[in-house]
């Protein structure tokens, strides 16, 4: 039964979004290659897809002529050494632009129209190590002491439906700083910009944890017309600081006691300016009381002045969905 669907999902794959296509793109740069682009990046797509824990799993798979049938008879398949080899020098460009057909498929195919969240198409943003090591390094390694890695940036849809993975960004070295504050917004900053020009009007709102709770970020999502939603915990900012303790000493705007999975929500409200800034923005806290008796809160800074207290808080909550997606890869 489980061959029966994973066969219907490569089909799907093919026929709906032609992966095959974009795969046969890909490049390399070598030359008469015993095995080409293709097929090994085909097998390691098909190695994710079935979650498989290592390489050494993979090879024996291919040893087992388990992915047989899902290739023309008499095929010879690449093994694990080769696969690295090719995963080596490959040009991801070739892989970001079978994701961007990916994307626009699925916006053609209206998978979005309704949104993911209370009709908002919902982006959260989010820094990651995509590898390290203290052996293997590259010219595009940064590099913390002897220890080489390479960082990025990605951005989800989360909240109901697929949870696209719209695109990513490295870091580039000498460019963007190592440390995870200035480096990551920067990266972070940059691959917003290219996703809203790629794929125009998909995004309504974008959301960030607590480093992005700063005029930088702030200011460059109101110049592209995309709202933004930031947690805010600990910060140097002086309005922040203040407005703080305002809500503290404020009125309840709302009590919810039928939210699931807690005993009572208290939402809370004041709309302030931030420094550098110059248009108002909306401070909200979720002081939550859970059946337990545990209490917790959310703090969260939005550019979303007439959105609904729930659909604030669905959103926030949902940007846990790519740190959960990083978790599975």
């Amino acid at each position: 039964m489980r061959k029966n669907y994973f066969a219907k999902l490569i089909r799907y794959m093919k026929n709906v979004y032609h992966i095959e296509n974009g795969l046969n793109k890909l490049t390399d740069g070598r030359v008469n290659p015993t095995y080409d682009t293709a097929k090994a990046v085909t097998l390691v797509l098909l190695g994710f897809l079935l979650r498989i824990k290592s390489f050494n799993e993979l090879n024996l798979m291919i040893k087992n002529n388990e992915f047989s049938k899902l290739f023309p008879r008499g095929t010879r398949l690449p093994l694990v050494d080769s696969i690295r080899d090719t995963l080596k020098i490959i040009d991801i460009k070739g892989l970001k632009e079978i994701n961007e057909y990916i994307i626009k498929k699925a916006v053609e195919n209206k998978v979005f129209e309704n949104g993911t969240i209370d009709g908002c198409t919902v982006a959260a943003i989010d820094g990651t190590k995509f590898f390290g090591s203290n052996k293997k390094s590259c010219p595009e390694c940064l590099r913390n002491k002897s220890h080489c890695f390479h960082s990025g940036v990605v951005m989800s849809i989360v909240g109901e439906g697929p949870k696209l993975v719209i695109d990513f960004e490295n870091y580039r070295p000498g460019q963007d700083s190592e440390s995870k504050d200035e480096g990551e917004q920067n990266v972070a900053k940059r691959l917003f910009t290219d996703v809203l020009r790629v794929h125009k009007s998909l995004i309504d709102v974008v959301v960030y944890d607590a480093l992005a709770c700063n005029s930088v970020w702030i200011n460059h999502c109101r110049q592209h017309g995309v709202d933004t939603i930031v947690r805010t915990k600990n910060n140097n900012n002086k309005s922040i600081r203040e407005v703080k303790k305002r809500v503290n000493k404020s009125e309840k705007a709302e009590v919810w006691t039928n939210e699931r999975g807690f005993e009572k929500i208290e939402v809370y409200e004041l709309v302030f300016i931030m420094d550098k800034v110059k248009e108002p923005l909306r401070f909200m806290k979720y002081a939550m009381k859970y059946q337990n008796k545990k209490r917790s809160q959310i703090m969260i800074i939005t550019t979303c002045m007439d959105m609904e207290f729930e659909t604030l808080f669905k959103i926030i909550r949902a940007r846990w969905d790519i740190e959960n997606s990083f978790l599975i890869i």
